[in-house]
């Protein structure tokens, strides 16, 4: 197909395809889509080879949010019964977090609910980042705090935090209409903000909110503009007690077209398959890592997610590897980028709410031999909430 060898070609020379290409992935048939995986991966394994790096999510305090997401379990006003609780201790929020590293995760990301940080919160996630760091030795650390106040990326910087995480969701045409209380702008604000303290960058989008794909395609290439270091992929997670329970718009064929879509806009970036990969890919996720080079291992910040046993199991036997912490992630030209500009005081990388939509405990019934389900069917069996790790008394899913 000329518009995958055009898309490879560019990829490759990190040229950015036009927003016609782009729709055109978008479009694809099924038939066509073992050729878009290929041709993606293609573009993948030239900047990234085969590894996948692990990232590992802390709910530092969960619901009770003051802002109105309509895709989010934490929400103001959702009636989603998920687990609610105050800000971990440093001791706590490390022990969650070591259970992450063990299982392989080269990241840790540190989340807490609410419209953006006190600066007594910014001290506190401090405290968590040097109790992180003091006993997983060679972790990164991301932070996704919401928005930020001036001065408080550098205060988390200064604190030892690698990243900072904060999505864009969608594209700002459509942004108003799945929150009210912030803008589309102040996410772009938070993200500059993280990228001038030098900060590597991590902002993402949302899938299966309703959107058209002239919407995916402009926040890829928003994102793209902004330069992130990593582009977390979420697919909705319709939580029920939320504004967008209704919403099951994906098919595992269309994640794996977007999931496409955002390697060949931004072809050098860690491209991470993030919250919903098994509610919405399901049996097609090992496919999905010939395009993405990296995963959440585990449970998401309100959701289960798959056993992380079984998230390795299924990179090996893909033919994938785990990415070690004496791995850089990135592309040569973008960590020379990074270090240059660090010198010159200036951002981490830039050359132009949440780490995972909010999502869930108990493990699920084992499987009664059923009927095959409707791969277009709501499949409300795949949604559990989050009743173990951070703020329970039960082991983490890692």
């Amino acid at each position: 197909m000329d518009l995958l060898n055009t898309l490879v070609e560019k990829g490759l020379r990190r040229e950015l395809p036009t927003r016609e290409e782009a729709l055109a992935v978008l479009a694809t048939s099924d038939d066509d889509l073992l050729d878009v995986v290929a041709a993606a991966g293609k573009v993948r394994r030239h900047w990234f080879g085969r590894r996948v790096k692990l990232n590992y999510l802390v709910n530092l305090k969960s619901g009770l949010c003051p802002e109105d997401c309509s895709y989010c379990s934490q929400r103001l006003g959702s009636k989603a019964e998920i687990l609610k609780y105050t800000w971990l201790k440093p001791d706590e929020a490390s022990q969650a977090a070591a259970a992450g590293v063990a299982g392989g995760a080269k990241r840790v990301c540190l989340v807490a609910s609410g419209r953006g940080p006190t600066d007594r919160d910014v001290d506190r996630v401090a405290q968590t980042i040097a109790a992180v760091k003091e006993q997983n030795e060679g972790v990164e650390v991301c932070a996704c705090l919401g928005l930020l106040s001036d001065g408080q990326a550098e205060r988390l910087r200064g604190a030892g935090a690698d990243a900072y995480n904060h999505n864009l969701n969608t594209s700002e045409a459509t942004y108003a209409d799945i929150t009210k209380t912030h803008t589309y702008a102040d996410r772009v604000d938070t993200v500059k903000k993280a990228h001038a303290a030098g900060l590597s960058a991590c902002s993402g989008l949302i899938a299966g909110m309703g959107e058209r794909d002239e919407d995916l395609v402009d926040v890829v290439f928003s994102l793209r503009e902004l330069d992130p270091d990593s582009v977390p992929v979420n697919f909705l997670i319709p939580f029920e007690g939320t504004p967008l329970a209704k919403e099951w718009n994906l098919t595992p064929q269309r994640c794996l077209r977007i999931l496409a879509m955002a390697r060949f806009v931004c072809p050098d970036i860690e491209v991470r398959i993030a919250g919903g990969r098994e509610v919405h890919l399901r049996s097609l996720q090992p496919l999905a890592l010939n395009i993405a080079n990296s995963i959440f291992l585990g449970d998401y910040l309100t959701s289960e997610g798959q056993a992380g046993k079984d998230d390795l199991a299924m990179i090996a036997d893909a033919g994938f590897e785990i990415e070690g912490t004496d791995q850089v992630t990135l592309p040569e030209h973008r960590v020379d980028a990074a270090a240059a500009a660090a010198d010159a005081g200036g951002c981490g990388s830039h050359g132009g709410g949440g780490c995972g939509p909010c999502g869930s405990g108990e493990p699920a019934a084992e499987p009664v031999a059923e009927a095959v389900p409707d791969a277009n069917a709501a499949r409300t069996d795949l949604v559990a909430v989050r009743r173990r790790g951070a703020g329970t008394d039960l082991a983490p899913n890692a």
